[in-house]
């Protein structure tokens, strides 16, 4: 059974404290500072004692004088100690929240595709921000500023105890009334956090979906029906954040209230001692300036102990992410890549898409590549094409059988490893807002200006790219937005020529161009694949025909194979999808 929600989601930001351990230096000096600090305010309140007693009531100006003098130094000390404190605090607030965030990204670059289907891009945003945000403010301040005044107050309820027994006695009756606010409304301000930064996920993914669709958006008149979505979000976000702030409210007020009740309690009970000699006035004077300090650490706790109940529900959402396993590993002895020659092996491999568990992608997949051969994977849409493809990259792993690259199962190897051995080029290439040159080498990133060039040689790029302003320099703008589609995908064979890796990948490379480009990026693909082991996925017969074999897929099965003119003679699958793109002659 699960713990109760407050105390599995406090117990939930202990791995996030574990952070702050490689700043201890700075941790050790702001305790230091926050404890000297805590000391100074309780000298400054036996000072107030004695200038009451000894200055005023005494009317002694030289003790006057010797006090206030003191009592500006004590002051003076407090501002530099205090600038030590916050400044260190801070410090490690900032390199906290910088360090969470990086642990976040470089996690997220680690889980599967099969992570990202269920998963909205907007989600996982929201928790690289809005939650680490909140986090931050905890770790960047309050924890410490809460840390200080608990200090303060204890050393204040010591000092009162010392001032007058009977005043701290009736405080301390006070206390749990004034604790009661904290203990009703701290659980429902948690869980209303917990939901304000779900509601506030769902805006940011549906912000991530219409702006990055902002042409579909606009170009099906969609805009009236995201507004009123987006109005539908954001007022979710609004009525839940007016919740949990009334809640926080309430927590505030009541604390309020009632500590001042008791501090009034106190100044009359103490007014009543001075006036029967029980008490002097400076000790009456000390003891409220203890007590204003002790309500006013137990108000300041309060308050964090609302932070901490937001903290505590974002840090719930943020362990989720960083608890959730990758379903594609290294093993726990990677087995060695023997030399790259770029033989490709699937055995009897099975696999279905998690999300949907009822329909196979792969069912007794076999097919084996030799070094060097260039094969064509055609069928139609659902056939079981792309999945090949992400065997191989391993973005998955199959059910059963075995997907095996050089001879060495990849399951086995570590995945960089495998991935380091296949260049990929899709139908819709990933442009990056860089430049050109950082484009080009993103595979590469050590590769030289010279080496770039040449690539993009290769890829039939270079005339384009010395176009454009800039240059190599040249800014592409968001996902290559100032590129064309057939200059985008010599970008992407470039990208791959420096790659210069044993296996290609090709996925419907030309099937979103028009004839010119087509040509372009055909004669780019015909030197890319030079001795290299090449898969192509396309729907378009007449960039296959020349394949060394062609695979024909359906259902995850292989119905056929051979070369075109051998399977149009066959009939069959092949021989049909011939005859609609070629005319029966063909």
């Amino acid at each position: 059974m699960n713990p109760p929600p407050t105390k599995r989601s406090l117990k939930l930001l202990l791995p996030l404290f574990a952070m702050l351990l490689p700043h201890k230096f700075r941790i050790a000096v702001a305790i230091t500072a926050l404890l000297l600090s805590a000391g100074l305010v309780l000298a400054i309140g036996s000072g107030l004692r004695i200038v009451i007693d000894k200055g005023f009531v005494q009317a002694d100006p030289a003790m006057l004088d010797l006090s206030a003098l003191v009592m500006a130094v004590l002051v003076s000390v407090l501002g530099a100690i205090t600038y030590i404190r916050v400044f260190n605090v801070y410090w490690v607030g900032v390199r906290f929240t910088a360090d969470l965030r990086q642990r976040l990204f470089n996690h997220m670059l680690k889980l599967s595709p099969a992570y990202f289907e269920v998963t909205r891009t907007g989600e996982s945003i929201s928790r690289l921000t809005n939650d680490v945000t909140l986090v931050e403010t905890v770790m960047g301040g309050s924890m410490f500023y809460a840390a200080r005044m608990f200090v303060t107050m204890c050393g204040c309820a010591v000092m009162l105890v010392f001032t007058s027994l009977k005043l701290s006695l009736i405080a301390l009756a006070c206390l749990p009334l004034v604790m009661l606010p904290m203990i009703a409304l701290g659980g429902k301000v948690r869980k209303l956090s917990r939901e304000m930064q779900d509601r506030v996920a769902d805006v940011s993914a549906h912000i991530d979906e219409s702006i990055h669709e902002v042409r579909t958006v606009q170009a099906y008149g969609h805009e009236e029906r995201d507004r009123a979505e987006f109005r539908r979000l954001a007022e979710a976000v609004a009525s839940t954040g007016i919740a949990k702030n009334r809640a926080m409210a309430l927590l505030i007020a009541a604390i309020t209230v009632l500590a001042s009740g008791a501090i009034g309690v106190l100044f009359w009970v103490g007014g009543h001692d001075v006036l029967a000699g029980r008490l002097t006035a400076g000790e009456l004077s000390a003891f409220v300036f203890y007590a204003v300090i002790v309500a006013n650490a137990v108000f300041v706790v309060a308050e964090v102990y609302g932070d901490l109940q937001r903290a505590a529900g974002a840090s719930e959402r943020l362990m989720e992410l960083l608890e959730t396993r990758p379903a594609i590993g290294d093993p726990a002895t990677p087995a060695a890549m023997p030399a790259p020659r770029g033989e490709i092996e699937f055995a009897n491999v099975v696999f279905n898409y998690p999300t949907r568990p009822d329909t196979p992608a792969l069912c007794e997949y076999s097919l084996k590549v030799k070094p060097g051969e260039v094969v064509a994977l055609v069928g139609p849409s659902g056939a079981g094409k792309s999945t090949v493809f992400q065997m191989l990259l391993r973005f998955y792993d199959p059910a059963s059988g075995a997907v095996r690259i050089d001879g060495i199962d990849i399951r086995e190897a570590s995945v960089a490893s495998v991935r380091g051995r296949i260049a990929l080029v899709s139908q819709d290439p990933v442009i990056f807002g860089t430049s050109v040159r950082e484009n080009v080498r993103y595979g590469t990133p050590d590769a030289t200006d010279d080496a770039i060039r040449e690539a993009c040689r290769h890829a039939y790029a270079q005339d384009f790219i010395e176009k454009l302003p800039g240059g190599f320099d040249a800014n592409l703008g968001e996902r290559g937005i100032r590129l064309s589609g057939g200059q985008k995908q010599r970008i992407a064979i470039a990208r791959a020529f420096l790659a210069d890796r044993a296996i290609l990948l090709l996925d419907e490379a030309t099937s979103a161009l028009d004839a010119e480009s087509e040509k372009a990026v055909q004669l780019a693909m015909a030197d890319l694949m030079q001795g290299r082991t090449t898969l192509i996925i396309a729907h378009r017969l007449a960039t296959v025909k020349s394949a060394d074999r062609i695979i024909v897929m359906d259902h995850g099965r292989i119905v056929a194979t051979g070369t075109h003119e051998a399977l149009v003679a066959e009939g069959g699958l092949y021989a049909r999808l011939a005859a609609l793109q070629f005319g029966a002659n063909q």
